[in-house]
């Protein structure tokens, strides 16, 4: 493989340089003295941020884009070897290297690299370590896959001491990455166009665990199917948070305010105060380490070393476990309780994560990303606890083989809303091979008693929904394509 140097600025092109991934990664390297172009099918907001700090941007991709002076390619799994570009630069000899190799590359530069892995979770995740960090002063560079407002963008550039990045299991990328700190989030059935089933899945997550070499730590829901099975004879420290009785860190006391916040305490065993990686940062900024005094012992009954008292910026019970693995991760760095609480309180969402895009006649309309089953379950029932009248979901399934894989699945999650709508698949890196559509969906909602409608076009779904959604109604347009641009037009932005 290619290894590119970072003391040594080159030219580096990137084919799909609009991804949120790629764009991150893309500005790190203008940041330190690369040569960036690259191309993507659509202009946008990343494209022209990438274009005002000087990098050259192509809207199509063509062989002609592979110009002189390209030292390196690098290309999202998303591209295909019949690329033009793809297909001019092997052509020509040049090194290639995938979206996820040029990321693992970039961690070995920093004193800590963490890894935020599992089948959801992983943008919020990786936001609410990021607070914590800002929050402790630990200066982290992050690449984020969402807009986080309190960092500008999707990427953050900061010291050289921590890496924090999402990984993605998808055609196993993560596998390229050199993390020696990492949180598995879940391990459920996903991107099956890819992995053959679960087991293949569990396989991928279990070589994961293994790249964290020993003196790092492994911090993992201890709720996940047979979750030893992934941890077992890792050299590395393991951690364990979620709900089971055995778990590191457990959430107790769980309320909601009248938005569906929660706030929680956050209790920890001893056994996690036996934290810090060889070489773990110290110091933490000026908020200090925690002190792992021993709190609440007698009142938990569970023989909990500390207790600290959360209150949450986002809604839902999900984020209640999302927090507990970004507060176990945190902790093992030695990041204090100040900087915890400061960092989790400020925390309010990255955009397409319960993104509250506005009001039209008394309509509030929010935005999610939410495009596998238990996503959508944990978005419901977040918004169950937020005001409305009645609770309309705008769903666009997303890519031909999840819909085939999970069309039960996503039926049942679904009907948890008062009253769905159905756009049509967006295929994302697919064609329609499979025979099945967005109404299939819709047969089977209607089946469990609730009333669904396949409109397939966002005109129709934006004139329906101005028909029959009235004062008070909660809207929620849902999925990974571009179903986000129905609120936006209802909206006018």
């Amino acid at each position: 493989m290619y290894q590119i140097d970072f003391n040594k600025p080159e030219h580096i092109h990137f084919i799909g340089i609009g991804g949120i991934s790629m764009s991150g990664l893309a500005v790190i390297l203008m940041d330190e003295g690369f040569t960036v172009s690259g191309s993507d099918s659509h202009r946008s907001e990343l494209t022209e941020r990438l274009e005002q700090k000087g990098a050259a941007v192509f809207y199509g991709q063509s062989a002609d884009n592979i110009t002189d002076g390209i030292d390196a390619v690098v290309y999202t799994a998303a591209i295909h070897p019949d690329n033009p570009e793809f297909t001019a630069a092997k052509e020509k000899g040049l090194p290639m290297l995938t979206r996820a190799e040029l990321l693992g590359q970039m961690m070995k530069n920093y004193r800590h690299a963490v890894a935020v892995a599992g089948t959801h979770g992983k943008t919020t995740t990786t936001s609410m370590v990021t607070e914590i960090l800002m929050a402790a002063d630990a200066d982290p560079t992050v690449s984020v896959g969402g807009i986080l407002n309190s960092i500008g963008g999707n990427i953050r550039e900061g010291g050289s001491e921590l890496f924090v990045a999402e990984a993605c299991e998808y055609t196993n990328s993560f596998l390229s990455f050199y993390p020696d700190m990492e949180i598995i989030l879940n391990i459920e059935e996903d991107h099956l166009d890819f992995f053959k089933d679960i087991e293949d899945i569990r396989h991928s997550f279990r070589k994961f665990a293994e790249l964290v070499p020993a003196g790092g730590a492994v911090v993992i829901n201890a709720d996940i199917d047979r979750a030893g099975e992934i941890t077992d004879g890792l050299a590395c420290r393991v951690i364990t948070f979620g709900r089971a009785e055995n778990a590191d860190y457990r959430a107790e006391n769980i309320a909601y305010d009248e938005y569906g916040r929660a706030s929680f305490d956050v209790v920890w065993t001893a056994a996690a105060d036996g934290r810090g990686t060889d070489g773990a940062v110290g110091g933490c900024g000026t908020n200090g380490c925690v002190s792992g005094k021993d709190e609440g012992t007698a009142e938990s009954g569970r023989g909990a070393a500390g207790r600290l008292r959360i209150a949450l910026g986002v809604p839902g019970e999900h984020n209640v476990y999302n927090a507990l693995a970004a507060i176990a991760l945190c902790r093992a760095l030695n990041i204090g309780e100040e900087a915890i609480l400061k960092g989790l309180g400020r925390f309010t969402g990255t955009n397409r994560r319960f993104e509250k895009k506005g009001e039209v006649c008394g309509l509030m309309i929010i935005d999610d990303y939410a495009h596998h089953p238990r996503e959508i379950e944990a978005t419901l029932a977040a918004a169950k606890n937020y005001p409305h009248r009645k609770l309309w979901c705008v769903f666009q399934p997303h890519t031909y083989s999840r819909t085939k894989a999970f069309l039960d699945q996503f039926a049942q999650a679904l009907s948890a809303a008062d009253e769905v709508i159905l756009a049509d698949i967006y295929a994302a890196r697919e064609t329609d091979t499979l025979g099945v559509s967005s109404g299939d969906i819709a047969e089977r909602i209607e089946a469990l008693g609730t009333r669904a409608h396949y409109l397939g076009s966002f005109d129709e779904i934006e004139k329906f929904i101005l028909e029959n959604c009235v004062n008070g109604d909660l809207l929620i347009t849902m999925g990974a394509g571009d179903i986000v641009k129905v609120g936006e037009n209802l909206l006018g932005i």
